[in-house]
């Protein structure tokens, strides 16, 4: 049976290796983004370049209403929607004495609204048997500085991940997390300096960075029939870091 797998923040970084590796293993792919259109039109291209389906539909997950509609062109592209990996976010970091109101506004509204309303709709859309993936973050172990309202914000996915989970076990929709440790994507090393980079990867068992290609297998896995009997569970993929 063919299945089909909305990928939140699908453009670019983890969600873009996601979607590809989802391509590659046949599943009908929805990519969403919110600005990067060309990355996304970028990632449906190689997905149908290599024989597979995908479409791009832009979205921004902080509405409702728009996270309604991705479902909505989801289901009239491909019928029933199987999955949801949900790997929209953002990190602003800052000290919590030096927190301004935008930047604590704009990592609730994507990384805590945004997350809500996606497993939210697909709570309501996913087909019973489904799965749904959202990512977490190797922070929460860590407690770095400056972390303080992105690690609430991923406590809150992680909180909602095990509630959740025993919400949808009667339709046998499994519902998990995967908490990365540091990814080598736009959203980790912008605003690092080459020096704490080289340090995060040193501090690692294997001395490197992860790559989106280590966390989106993960994914994979739990998306696949293999991983039925993996429910409420966060998954720590970040090489032994934590």
């Amino acid at each position: 049976m063919q299945k089909t797998a909305i990928v939140t923040g699908g453009s670019r970084g983890i969600g873009r290796a996601t979607a590809l590796l989802l391509g590659a293993h046949g599943w009908d792919v929805v990519v969403n983004y919110a600005n990067n259109h060309d990355e996304a039109a970028s990632v449906v291209a190689e997905i149908v370049g290599r024989g597979g389906n995908a479409i791009a539909v832009r979205a921004d997950v902080s509405s409702a209403s728009d996270v309604k509609e991705l479902f909505d062109q989801a289901g009239r592209a491909y019928g029933n929607v199987n999955a949801l990996v949900n790997s929209a976010g953002i990190i602003r970091p800052s000290l919590i004495k030096d927190l301004d109101d935008a930047g604590l506004t704009e990592q609730l509204d994507t990384n805590l609204r945004g997350a809500i309303n996606a497993i939210r709709e697909a709570a309501r859309r996913v087909v019973d048997g489904g799965r749904i993936v959202s990512m977490s973050s190797t922070t929460l172990a860590l407690n770095p500085p400056s972390y303080g309202i992105y690690n609430a914000t991923k406590a809150a996915v992680e909180a909602l991940t095990r509630v959740l989970a025993k919400e949808l076990g009667s339709r046998r929709i499994t519902v998990n997390a995967v908490a990365p440790g540091p990814v080598e994507t736009d959203l980790f090393v912008t605003g690092k300096s080459q020096t704490e980079i080289d340090r995060m990867a040193e501090a690692a068992p294997f001395k490197r960075l992860g790559q989106p290609q280590d966390i989106a297998e993960v994914v994979a896995f739990l998306l696949s029939d293999a991983a039925g009997w993996v429910n409420g569970q966060v998954v720590r993929a970040n090489g032994g870091l934590a």
